[in-house]
């Protein structure tokens, strides 16, 4: 496009190029490379791309190209996978192992039996270019994929770029996206994206500036291929402001320093006017494609009438070329710059912008293979022709619809809901109503994630369709889905009780059949169990009746919440579920029976099970390209919880797959359970971390709020710890309601530390009433919350029988009546696998039986404790049972103390404690021996340190490091 040399911008191709090599050693990442329209972005990328190639790495530049709003749903990766496919045979073999990658690139005898109408599908879509992608770079030969033009990507390319950020593990890939930072105004949609992904650890920001000085008058030499005179480089400097591609047009061989355009469209025109008319006009007809355009579209254009004479038209495109205006680009014809088209287009008058929109318009109408329906749409729009306009919007909206596009797709269907009134006779040229438009928008504004959206699209058809009873009821039950996704539940069961009422009597059908079975979710939403349950058992018959596996899965699933006290029936139930929504293809609905198969198990305490059931549930989503949807995020959840609570404490692997954004904080907030219990020191800074995400996951804020009142208390800061249980209660209380059943551990995790802040209070001679009636008030809870806040009238889990016993011995060590049998309870109840909550309540178990005076039973506790918080790497834990075992003088591994010759254990022991200032009865409290006894150690420890008083011996004892040993 230009035969410049590439000169300067060294510190941006050090980067880049660092970057690269990182990929090549299995480090990707991303580069967002932004500047101004004209700066050398593109120049830039091509050099490095160059130097790429060079050293052996696949270089792939793709682009993005301007069609108003809407534009070309995954064209850079359609066109990159294009490339990557002609040069190799990788993307075939991924494609034959994915086919959903066959709806961006059809391959032989496709049949678009990949393409899925729902969120599952797009996911598969996503992680099949995602593996393409992986599948080209190669140790030491990376793939460096460019994306040029960012700015004017369509929704769904910039979701695809969110994901394989998101992705980024071990590939060989580096992504490389440049944008213009002048387009970016300020709700323009590239800007929050680009916030989001720059706060990724992967990501790197690289601004171009307009050239230095020094830079300037390199590339000007470069240019003109001599030194260039200094009031000349002044002048184009000043006139410029360093941008390169403005500098380059001012010091176009013949331009005459003395008469500088003060502009620079007056340059471009200046440029244009040297040459030769029929040039001019090509260029004129180019510009109203964009900056790119397929030779035949540009030469069909020509021939069909317009201003070029198309037996000229072959010597006018050379003379471009020759003149460096147009030229080749992945076999399309393009401007030199996207700045030259805009400036061409711009100096266009209205009527003839109309006039060769109107050629573009016509040319593709006569023949379709010249171009897309969204283009003949932009052209038609353009011209004015609102009925061509409507029809080919139409055809791009099944066009988007077909390769899960749902943003493009709804909004070509809104574009066709604004045209409407304007277009006589809209109804017979798309052969279908207003009322289908509607519902057509909202199925794809909810599967592009916008469900307010589609709730309000829905409510419009069903208004619409009011002379239409049975359509209007089968409405109904599609708002009623909406509304349900929307935590809207009340109103979605009143939208399908309706739907349900009004549907015509008649033979069992498929309508029928769904209205049953979103009426069944809904009733289970506003607790209406008795309805929920015949809606559900009608559902699955009338869908057998008609063939409806789909509506079949949904109401079996829905039909296992329902059961109770049996978890036969509900794995039932639910492989059941799952087995008709695999025969129907329905992915959505089989992860989600996965899902509900593993917390089954999960919450019946069979944790076993429920470790095989989440991995076989995550095994399907991998398959299917679902890593990260919404059932398999929540597999992922019940992983890590499983893993944990049978003992396995050790950090995620560095292999682990990166979570996407949307499940970043749930997974880090159920990781905090392990960390806790490690011992991280970051524990709490990362679970307070998680807090401003409490008002958007209610999940994350139970999880990270839990584990971080744990890890303040095993901390030491119990005032922060009880203020985080009672604020966290509180809030769970708003948005679920005042018996959620996590409240029972919240409850239980506030007692504990209440019960460590009145033992320090005891031992100071302090009496914590304040702490005793808060105590009363989290234990009245946990006994309400368990009797009133069940799960649908069943048996309360083992889990939540576990912390409620652990509850009532918290409150027991509270007041000071650390009951022996309220922590042999809690220690029975969590033995039926919660490995660490089991040793931690055995630890709590030997520390009453010692005050009760059973040295042996509590011997044999600490014991159980110690060996199990040693082989799990339980540390906060472990310490503490090796505190209480040389408090207790109990014979435990790890437990005796390191002291200095001087001075016995027991007596380090002592001396440890006077130093913090307790009295002789507060430290036989502490050390589970009689004050007279105490009071013999402190004499012998005076008499050794030849002190005259406690306060001596201790001053004595920190100058020889003996508290240090006893501390030990």
């Amino acid at each position: 496009m230009t035969t410049t040399p590439f000169v300067a911008r060294e510190t941006q191709v050090a980067a880049l190029t660092a970057a690269l090599a990182r990929a090549a050693a299995g480090q990707p990442g991303a580069v967002l490379v932004g500047a101004d329209a004209g700066v050398g972005k593109t120049r830039l990328l091509g050099h490095v791309a160059e130097l790429a190639g060079r050293s052996g790495a696949t270089a792939v530049t793709a682009h993005c190209v301007d069609l108003g709003e809407v534009g070309l749903p995954y064209l850079p990766f359609a066109e990159a996978l294009t490339q990557l496919r002609s040069r190799a045979e990788v993307v075939d073999r991924v494609i034959a192992a994915r086919p959903a990658l066959g709806l961006l690139l059809p391959s032989d005898g496709d049949d678009g039996s990949a393409r899925m109408e729902d969120q599952a599908g797009r996911l598969q879509l996503f992680d099949a270019i995602a593996a393409a992608l992986a599948a080209s770079g190669r140790p030491g030969a990376p793939l460096l994929l460019i994306l040029e033009d960012l700015h004017w990507a369509d929704s769904s390319s910039r979701d695809v770029l969110r994901f394989l950020v998101a992705r980024m593990r071990a590939e060989h890939v580096l992504l490389v996206a440049s944008y213009r930072t002048d387009d970016l105004h300020r709700r323009h949609p590239l800007r929050p994206m680009l916030a989001e992904l720059s706060r990724h650890p992967r990501v790197e920001r690289l601004d171009l500036s307009p050239f230095t000085p020094d830079e300037f008058r390199t590339f000007a030499s470069a240019v003109t291929g001599a030194p260039v005179p200094e009031d000349l480089l002044r002048s184009v400097r000043e006139r410029s402001e360093g941008n390169a591609y403005f500098a380059e047009e001012l010091l176009e061989p013949g331009a005459a320093a003395a008469a500088l355009p003060g502009s620079l469209s007056d340059v471009l025109r200046a440029r244009l006017e040297q040459l030769d008319p029929a040039v001019q006009q090509l260029a004129r007809v180019a510009s109203v494609a964009g900056r790119r355009v397929s030779e035949p579209l540009l030469r069909a254009v020509a021939a069909s009438g317009g201003p070029v004479d198309p037996d000229a038209f072959d010597a006018a495109l050379r003379e471009a070329v020759a003149r460096n205006v147009l030229g080749g680009e992945d076999g399309r014809v393009a401007f030199r710059h996207a700045l030259l088209a805009e400036a061409v287009y711009a100096d266009l008058l209205p009527g003839e912008q109309t006039a060769l929109h109107r050629a573009y318009r016509q040319v593709l109408t006569a023949d379709a293979g010249l171009g897309s329906p969204a283009q003949l749409a932009h052209h038609a729009a353009r011209s004015h022709d609102l009925p061509t306009a409507l029809r080919a919007s139409r055809e791009a909206a099944r066009d988007a619809a077909y390769v899960l596009a749902p943003a493009e797709e709804l909004r070509h269907l809104e574009t066709i809901l604004r045209l409407w009134e304007a277009v006589p006779g809209a109804e017979q040229l798309l052969a279908e109503d207003r009322v289908a438009v509607l519902a057509a928008a909202a199925l794809a504004a909810s599967r592009a994630g916008l469900d307010e959206r589609a709730v309000a699209l829905t409510q419009e058809a069903v208004t619409a369709s009011a002379d239409e009873p049975a359509r209007q009821a089968a409405l109904r039950s599609r708002l009623a889905r909406f509304l349900l996704t929307t935590d809207r539940d009340p109103e979605g069961f009143v939208e399908a009780a309706r739907a349900l009422a009004d549907l015509p009597a008649g033979p069992p059908s498929a309508e029928r059949a769904w209205a049953l079975a979103v009426h069944a979710w809904a009733a289970v939403a506003v607790d209406r169990d008795d309805e929920a349950e015949r809606s559900a058992l009608a559902a699955i018959e009338q869908a057998r009746s008609v063939g409806e596996p789909a509506a079949e899965a949904d109401a079996l699933a829905t039909l296992a919440v329902l059961v109770v006290d049996d978890p036969e029936r509900v794995a039932d139930l639910l492989v059941r579920a799952r087995d008709r929504a695999r025969e129907a293809g329905d992915l959505v609905t089989e992860l989600r029976c996965h899902l509900n198969l593993a917390s089954t198990s999960y919450y019946a305490g069979l944790l076993d099970e429920a470790a095989r059931l989440t991995e076989a549930g995550l095994a399907r989503a991998r398959e299917s390209g679902l890593s990260w949807s919404v059932y398999a995020v929540q597999l992922r959840l019940f992983a890590e919880l499983v893993r944990y609570a049978r003992g396995d404490l050790s950090p995620p692997s560095s292999g682990v797959e990166a979570a996407p954004p949307s499940a970043s904080a749930s997974l880090a907030a159920v990781q905090l359970y392990a960390a806790v219990a490690r011992g991280d020191a970051d524990a709490v800074e990362r679970g307070r971390a998680l807090e401003p995400e409490w008002n958007r996951d209610a999940q994350v804020a139970l999880l990270s709020g839990g584990c971080t009142i744990d890890a303040l208390t095993w901390a030491g800061d119990t005032g922060a710890a009880v203020e985080l249980a009672l604020g966290l209660i509180e809030h769970m209380g708003g948005v679920w309601d005042d018996y959620f059943l996590g409240g029972i551990w919240l409850s239980a995790l506030g007692l504990g530390a209440l019960a460590d802040a009145a033992h320090a209070d005891r031992l100071a001679g302090r009496e914590p009433h304040d702490s005793l009636g808060i105590g009363e008030r989290l234990l009245e809870r946990a006994v309400t919350t368990a009797r009133r806040g069940r799960p649908r009238g069943g048996r309360l889990g083992p889990e939540g029988r576990a912390w409620l016993a652990r509850a009532r011995a918290e409150h027991g060590r509270l007041t000071g009546a650390n009951d022996p049998e309220l922590w042999a309870a809690a220690a029975a109840e969590f033995a039926y696998g919660y490995r660490y909550e089991q040793a931690r309540t055995a630890w709590r178990w030997a520390q009453a039986l010692l005050e009760a005076g059973d040295r042996d039973g509590a011997r044999t506790q600490a014991q159980a404790a110690e060996r199990a918080a040693r082989e799990m790497g339980a540390g906060p834990l472990l310490d503490a049972v090796h505190a209480l075992a040389r408090r207790g003088r109990l014979d435990v591994p790890g437990a005796r103390a390191r002291v200095a010759d001087l001075l016995t254990a027991r007596e380090a022991e002592v001396l440890a404690l006077v130093a913090h200032g307790l009295t002789n009865r507060q430290i036989g409290e502490q050390l589970f021996i009689s004050g007279k006894t105490v009071s013999v150690h402190v004499s012998n420890v005076l008499a050794k340190l030849g002190a005259s008083g406690r306060a001596e011996a201790v001053g004595i004892a920190h100058q020889r490091g003996l508290l240090a040993d006893a501390n030990g």
